[in-house]
């Protein structure tokens, strides 16, 4: 009996919440290219953390590592949200970076560029972030335009710090 109820696979459900199927469908497609850019920007933030190097270090050490693990723990608040409406999250990485705005870098920066990088890439997830909360609101979907208001407010704070570190 047990063995019978873990084989259950993941599918998409019917819900009734307010929100057409349609529009969840919509909104859950274009969530998870925000959980794309979301897991790419991670990544790339990890990476700047190993690599600084210099007189800042400790501190875009910190940083980084702060950053780092908020995008790690969003990544989770989107698939869930994915979910709740309706549609199964994401499950390999190539799904993942088809959707992504950002992409991988093929060199390694200097640590004045691998800020400057991270500048531009949360500046594209707000980009972004801003057209899903319009069709997101435009849905009536209040819930996932409250969350991606909350992940834009992060990250615009996020660009003015990696911009203030490397400010001349």
């Amino acid at each position: 009996m047990t063995a019978k109820i873990m084989d259950i696979e993941p599918h998409a459900e019917a819900i009734d919440s307010g929100i057409a199927a349609n529009a969840r469908k919509k909104i859950a497609s274009e969530l998870v290219s925000v959980l794309a850019d979301t897991t790419a920007l991670m990544l790339k933030t990890q990476a700047c953390h190993w690599n600084v190097v210099g007189p800042t270090f400790f501190s875009l050490h910190k940083l980084t590592e702060e950053q780092y693990n908020n995008l790690f723990a969003a990544a989770d608040v989107l698939a869930e949200r994915i979910r709740a409406l309706g549609t199964p999250a994401p499950f390999n990485l190539r799904m993942l970076m088809e959707k992504a705005h950002l992409s991988e870098e093929k060199d390694l920066r200097t640590t004045r560029g691998m800020i400057a990088k991270l500048v531009a890439d949360n500046e594209t997830v707000v980009r972004n972030m801003r057209v899903v909360a319009k069709t997101a609101d435009e849905a009536g979907d209040f819930v996932t335009t409250d969350m991606l208001a909350a992940r834009m407010a992060y990250h615009e704070k996020a660009i003015w710090m990696l911009r203030s570190v490397v400010a001349e």
